[in-house]
């Protein structure tokens, strides 16, 4: 791995950019999660994310443009509702799902002739696709920079541990350092491209938040009732951001329940094998509030309000997996407009 650091070396930015502009990849912070990068105009280079990922070559990846005006360059037609949208949240975690030109990255858009773009609002980030600009780059192909379906990364560390050793050249993936995510679950996804928008993802933007600005309802298309014409999308797959113990999501009184069936017997393997690593992990926003703990169940706290639980989340399911256990039980997220981002990830990694 070659770590770039913008604090500490004056030339990171531009080394970023040449490397992108030389066919390479970078992993490059934004304010949601961390991508793993190519310049979107290259076909070869983006075809080197869906190898490096183990990503399906038909699973579209997003492009980060610098501006909406950047943006026209990849549309065939830009709707006035994505217009809308964009005018007022970017740069910020917002994705739109436009027509493209067909002409330009078939391979980010995974051959389909839509495309989802963003402007990311993070000044690492920015001052990359300013200097990418300066070398002709339109724009970056940048899903998040993770092996297909795992947990996103949300701090440079996670991309080092990610990626670090797996061979196929992979320890070549450049990291260009930004500090921590600041949302920390990946951008609001607007589909604009049928006519009436259409939300096949949610983030840190609400419904209500987009509906206002779009003008129009925004219909959703959820995992249980999803939309047959919608197009393909990053993170929509009913299986995704995944550790690789099994997450199973639970009410406080079901979590109850299920602990006090498992506490006796994880007590027992305890006396027979002081040593016994755990095998269960729970996260929950209240229930250690008042439940004793147990040496035997590892144990993290939700953050209570869902900004906080967003930001943390990816970080606390990688300290949790990173303990060996064979589960994670995790407290559903409360049924507020505000929490739906973070409820989408957590449903999507229990399907795993």
């Amino acid at each position: 791995m070659h770590l770039l650091d913008p604090q500490h070396q004056a030339d990171a930015i531009e080394q970023a950019a040449q490397r992108l502009a030389d066919g390479g990849l970078l992993a490059m912070p934004t304010e949601t999660v961390y991508g793993l990068a190519a310049r979107a105009d290259d076909d070869a280079a983006v075809a080197r994310i869906f190898a490096a990922k183990g990503r399906p070559a038909d699973h579209p990846l997003i492009v980060h443009v610098p501006n909406q005006a950047a943006a026209f360059s990849f549309v065939s037609a830009f709707p006035p509702v994505a217009q809308r949208l964009t005018q007022a949240f970017w740069p910020g975690p917002l994705t739109v799902i436009v027509p493209r030109n067909p002409e330009i990255a078939t391979a980010a858009a995974g051959g389909h002739d839509t495309i989802g773009l963003r402007c990311p609002d993070h000044p690492v980030a920015r001052a990359l696709l300013d200097e990418c600009a300066k070398r002709d780059i339109l724009g970056l192909a940048a899903p998040s920079a993770n092996r297909f379906g795992r947990i996103s990364p949300t701090r440079a560390e996670h991309v080092v541990e990610e990626f670090k050793g797996q061979g196929q050249g992979l320890d070549e993936v450049w990291v260009l350092e930004g500090g921590p995510c600041g949302v920390g679950i990946e951008s609001t996804i607007i589909d604009c491209s049928r006519g009436h928008p259409v939300l096949l993802r949610p983030g840190k933007l609400t419904l209500a938040e987009i509906e206002a600005v779009a003008g129009e309802p925004v219909q959703w298309s959820r995992p249980e009732a999803p939309d047959p014409l919608a197009p393909k999308a990053s993170g929509t797959l009913e299986s995704h951001y995944a550790p690789r113990a099994k997450v199973r999501l639970m009410d406080d009184e079901r979590l109850n329940a299920a602990l006090d069936v498992m506490e006796p017997e994880l007590s027992a393997a305890v006396i027979r094998d002081p040593q016994q690593a755990p095998r269960i992990a729970v996260y929950s926003r209240s229930l250690w509030a008042w439940r004793p703990k147990h040496k035997a169940i590892v144990h993290l706290s939700m953050p209570g309000d869902a900004a906080t639980a967003a930001h943390d989340l990816f970080a606390d399911l990688r300290e949790l997996d990173a303990t060996g256990v064979e589960l994670i039980w995790v407290e559903t997220p409360p049924d507020d407009p505000a929490w739906d981002g973070v409820r989408d990830r957590l449903n999507r990694a229990a399907a795993s």
